[in-house]
C-alpha cells in the first residue's frame, strides 16, 4: 500500500494557496512554481504551499488546470478511499429518495459535487454509465467497476464513455465500452412513472439529460390543454411530461433523425392515444423558428445544447442565446409560457438572466419571471465550486 507522503508533489507559489484553503477543487497551472519530475497525466499528486505545508491531494494533468483535487486530508489513496467516496454518494442519493419505485434513473456521482472531479456516474435501473472527464478517473475505471458491482449488487452492466480535456482544453475520447456485463436488450428506465428508452452506447451524454427531471415535471404541471413546442427535444423528455399531463398537442423538434426516432419510440412506450397528439419534426430549430407561424404555441421549451463551452467563446454564445430567445418570444402566443435554459458553464446565472432580459427588450415583449430553474437534486454542487452550477433556467410569461 502506497503511503500518501510518498506521492509526487506540486508546490504552489507564495499566496497561491488561498483558493485551495477555501477548498476549491482545481489548481491552475499558473499557481504552480515547482513539480516533481516524471509526472504523467492522471497521476495522484499532493499539493504543498510555499512553506512546504500539505494542502490537498488530487489528479495531475498537463494543461490550464494542473490538478483536480479529491481530498483535503492527507491519507492513503487506495481502494478503501474510493469505496468511501462511492458509499457517500450512494447514501446521499438515498437521503433524497433515489432510487424509488417511481424513479429508477438518476445521477449517482456528479464530479466535484461528490468530491470526485472528472467522474460522472448515471444510473438507469440496473445499468450504469460512467463518464471519465480526466485521465485520473479513466485510469481508475477498473477499481470503480469492482466497487460499483460490490456496493450496488443488482447492477447488470456498466458502460464507459470518456471525454478527456487536453492541455489546450479540447476534448478527446479514449477507448470506452462495456466494463461489466452488456445490455443485450433496449435499456428502459423510469422517471416519475414515465418510461424512457435509453441509448447508452450512442446517445448524447450518458443517454439522457437527468439534470432536467424537476423542470420536466414543472412543464407537465402547466401543460394541460396547451399547444406545446419542445425545441432541441432530443429523446422527448419534456414532450412526454406534457402529453401525460393533458397537453392538447405537442411538437418535438430536433435536427437529429436519431433523436426524433427516439422521441417517437418513447411516445409509443406510453401507450394509449398519446401518439395522436404528438408530432416529431426533424429540422434545424432556427429554420423551424423562421417558418413557424406566430401564436401557434401556448407553451414552449427552449433547451439548446451549450452555445459556449469555453470562456473564449462566451460572447458568441451569449449572442446565440439572445437571438434564439428573441425569436421565440416574438412567435409565442401572447400570455404564453416559455421555459428557457442554458447549460453553458461559461455563461453565469446573471449572464443568462441579463441576455434573456435583453432578448425581451429586442422582441418588444412584456416579460415576467415566474420561476428560476436549476438542475435536479441528484446533481449536487459544492459550495466551494460555483462553476459546477452549470444549468440555469427561467420560467417566463411572455406578454404582448
Amino acid at each position: 500500500m502506497k503511503n500518501a507522503s510518498t506521492l509526487p508533489r506540486l508546490t504552489l507559489a507564495a499566496g497561491k494557496e488561498k483558493s485551495v484553503l477555501r477548498r476549491h477543487p482545481w489548481v491552475f497551472s499558473g499557481a504552480v512554481t515547482r513539480k516533481d519530475k516524471g509526472l504523467r497525466d492522471g497521476d495522484p499528486v499532493e499539493i504543498y504551499d510555499s512553506h512546504n505545508q500539505y494542502l490537498a491531494t488530487g489528479h495531475y494533468q498537463p494543461g490550464s488546470i494542473a490538478a483536480r483535487l479529491f481530498s483535503f486530508e492527507q491519507c492513503d489513496i487506495n481502494t478503501e478511499f474510493w469505496r468511501d467516496k462511492l458509499l457517500s454518494a450512494i447514501e446521499f442519493r438515498r437521503k433524497i429518495l433515489l432510487p424509488s419505485p417511481h424513479t429508477t434513473m438518476y445521477r449517482l456521482v456528479n464530479g466535484e459535487g461528490d468530491g470526485m472531479p472528472g467522474l460522472i456516474i448515471d444510473v438507469y435501473g440496473k445499468h450504469l454509465v460512467m463518464q471519465a472527464h480526466s485521465m485520473g478517473m479513466y485510469r481508475l475505471r477498473g477499481t470503480l467497476t469492482e466497487l460499483l458491482t460490490e456496493l450496488l449488487p443488482d447492477t447488470q452492466a456498466i458502460y464507459l464513455k470518456t471525454a478527456i480535456e487536453t492541455a489546450d482544453n479540447e476534448s478527446v475520447e479514449l477507448a470506452g465500452g462495456w466494463l461489466f456485463g452488456k445490455a443485450d436488450e433496449p435499456v428502459i428506465a423510469r422517471e416519475n412513472d414515465i418510461l424512457f428508452r435509453i441509448d447508452i452506447e450512442h446517445g448524447q451524454k450518458t443517454g439522457f439529460f437527468l439534470d432536467q427531471r424537476d423542470s420536466r415535471a414543472m412543464v407537465g404541471e402547466f401543460a394541460k390543454g396547451k399547444r406545446v413546442l419542445n425545441m432541441f427535444s432530443y429523446s422527448g423528455g419534456f414532450s412526454l411530461y406534457a402529453l401525460r399531463n393533458g397537453a392538447e398537442h405537442v411538437d418535438s423538434v430536433d435536427i437529429s433523425q436519431k433523436a426524433i426516432d427516439l422521441v417517437e419510440e418513447n411516445v409509443e412506450l406510453m401507450g394509449g392515444d398519446f401518439a395522436q397528439r404528438h408530432n416529431a419534426i426533424c429540422e434545424d430549430v432556427f429554420a423551424f423558428l423562421d417558418r413557424m407561424p406566430a401564436d401557434a404555441y401556448d407553451l414552449i421549451v427552449l433547451d439548446p445544447p451549450a452555445f459556449a463551452k469555453h470562456h473564449r467563446v462566451r460572447e458568441q454564445g451569449i449572442k446565440g442565446y439572445r437571438n434564439i430567445n428573441r425569436k421565440t418570444m416574438e412567435k409565442i402566443r401572447p400570455g404564453g409560457l416559455l421555459f428557457t435554459f442554458s447549460c453553458s458553464q461559461a455563461v453565469s446565472r446573471d449572464d443568462f438572466q441579463t441576455l434573456v432580459f435583453s432578448a425581451a427588450a429586442l422582441a418588444g415583449k412584456d416579460v415576467r419571471v415566474v420561476r428560476r430553474l436549476q438542475h435536479a437534486a441528484c446533481h449536487p454542487v459544492s459550495i466551494f465550486h460555483p462553476e459546477g452550477d452549470y444549468l440555469k433556467g427561467l420560467m417566463l410569461e411572455i406578454g404582448s
